[in-house]
């Protein structure tokens, strides 16, 4: 078996596109999707079709058409890909909503009820918020309604518990963008394997989870090379790009599990996190603090960039005569 074939048998491989055909390729067991990668997809020709539908039943809707087109082309993308994927497709949540509870649920119920009206029942839906104080009190209560999340932008071993005690169903813990951070920070141009700080972080934060018995899913993500995910073999799941995804597949080498359940953390199991006791531990981390607002800022750019796209090439006057 090549290396995406091993992998496949020791962790649920997901990939991290919005492109149909990639996902058609590689046959992972769920998909993930972001703003950025939504807008990758909408420039592609394939997806004209969807988005022209998106925008046509867009305008016999009430409410902002720009809206309702965005959250259509989101799910119809996410319908596309659940015809593939035997489990989850990730959507996710209006970037700008980061820091607004009330907002956050809103939307996920709407996007929820939009993929429950198309005949896409609710459990192969997870609503993707950013891992904000914010989005994750607005994720306990989704999950308290049958409506399961995914809490991304996650840098940090507080936002990681404080989402496990609220019972959130999947969590991903970003790899890549750490190590970006740590390379700039220390000047240096790459870390050893198992020393690479993303693959500890995610190391950390599952061992921690499997030895006090959350539940939460720990989904790696955002991975810049194979031994990063190499290293983080026997993780929950893995979400992948279809660049990496290629190289694993055309690796015959022998890959050995690196994670596994049974390994035993040494870190007490920490009390119920506040508010207060949160913010104070993502505030001594700058890292964790740079990379999620830098995180939110990306997304909300391509979230915008997606917006314009629809309105000149979709939603215009000359598109609509």
């Amino acid at each position: 078996m090549n290396k995406l074939e091993q992998l496949k048998t020791m962790t649920s491989v997901v990939a991290d596109t919005g492109d149909i055909e990639a996902i058609k390729r590689y046959l992972p067991e769920d998909a993930t999707t972001n703003p950025s990668l939504v807008y990758k997809a909408a420039q592609l020709d394939q997806y004209r079709p969807l988005i022209n539908e998106s925008a046509a039943w867009a305008k016999t809707q009430s409410g902002d058409v720009l809206e309702n087109t965005l959250d259509m082309v989101s799910v119809k993308l996410g319908i596309e890909i659940l015809k593939i994927v035997p489990g989850y497709v990730s959507t996710e949540v209006d970037a700008r909503l980061s820091f607004d509870t009330i907002a956050t649920i809103n939307k996920a119920r709407r996007l929820i009820s939009l993929y429950e009206d198309a005949g896409i029942e609710r459990n192969r839906i997870l609503i993707k918020i950013a891992s904000t104080w914010e989005g994750i009190q607005a994720a306990k209560v989704l999950e308290e309604e049958g409506i399961t999340c995914n809490l991304t932008l996650l840098f940090n071993i507080a936002q990681a518990i404080a989402c496990a005690q609220s019972n959130i169903t999947l969590i991903s813990p970003f790899v890549g963008r750490i190590l970006d951070w740590y390379k700039k920070a220390e000047g240096v141009d790459s870390y050893p394997g198992m020393q690479d700080p993303g693959v500890m972080s995610v190391t950390r934060i599952y061992q921690y989870f499997k030895t006090h018995g959350y539940d939460t899913i720990v989904m790696g993500a955002s991975f810049r090379n194979t031994d990063e995910i190499e290293c983080l073999s026997g993780c929950d799941k893995l979400t992948i790009s279809p660049d990496l995804l290629n190289s694993l597949n055309e690796d015959s080498g022998t890959l050995t599990q690196a994670l596994n359940a049974n390994n035993q953390s040494n870190e007490t199991k920490w009390e119920e996190l506040t508010e207060s006791q949160f913010r104070w531990h993502l505030n001594q981390d700058p890292m964790a603090t740079e990379k999620l607002a830098e995180g939110i800022r990306n997304f909300t750019k391509d979230l915008i960039s997606l917006e314009q796209l629809l309105s000149s090439e979709y939603l215009s006057e000359k598109e609509s005569n």
